[in-house]
């Protein structure tokens, strides 16, 4: 595989792609790329009545990913290595969730049109915690307007996420279970993966800890 200059990081909501993000775009003195989150007007109101909210709070999300990816890498040149805290994929992850039969129909239209030109990573780890975990950490270091969410949403979204990073073929993928390793604030496993990120990469990977070696 070519060298890896595009790293996308996912996982559902707690699941520290933030962070890890942060920390891998000093290392690898790469552009970092956040999710503006905060940009959605909908968003706590979402959190409050997910059933009213839902179509508005996705649509505003697809169209806001899309002009954030379009605007990057269409005017940036000058910034080799990227890391990023989302994958333009996950879009889709939360639609499935939240949006109705009909909704989701209409939202599928619009993403096959916004997807065709929208960069691929050259890798994305994804980070897999237990819906326990994430939990705690959402009431622990959440916004706010999540330190409430319903933990059956929790699990939904949770699940959906492993079901499609389980089929996921479109780039090489290298999984990490969080629920174990600290990639942010234990030193080692941070440079295991750094140099795990040198080494020739396709398919699938399970990140193996160093207390596993």
């Amino acid at each position: 595989m070519a060298q890896i200059d595009y790293v996308a990081i996912e996982g559902a909501i707690g699941a520290g792609k933030t962070g890890l993000a942060k920390i891998l775009a000093e290392k690898m003195k790469a552009r970092l790329i956040l999710e503006e989150t905060e940009e959605n007007p909908f968003l706590p109101d979402f959190y409050k009545d997910r059933r009213r909210y839902s179509f508005q709070t996705q649509m505003f999300f697809l169209l806001l990913r899309h002009k954030q990816q379009q605007k990057l890498f269409a005017t940036d040149l000058f910034h080799k290595k990227t890391v990023s805290d989302y994958l333009f994929d996950k879009d889709r992850i939360f639609a499935y969730v939240n949006l109705d039969q009909r909704e989701f129909y209409l939202y599928e239209k619009l993403l096959a049109l916004l997807e065709k030109d929208v960069p691929r990573p050259d890798l994305v780890i994804y980070l897999q915690a237990s819906s326990e975990v994430l939990l705690k950490r959402i009431k622990k270091e959440g916004r706010p307007y999540e330190k409430n969410m319903d933990t059956d949403y929790v699990r939904a979204l949770n699940e959906e996420y492993n079901h499609y990073f389980f089929h996921y073929t479109k780039t090489p993928l290298l999984v990490v279970n969080t629920d174990q390793v600290d990639l942010v604030n234990q030193e080692r496993e941070l440079a295991n993966l750094l140099a795990l990120l040198k080494t020739p990469f396709s398919g699938t990977k399970y990140y193996m800890s160093i207390n596993e070696s």
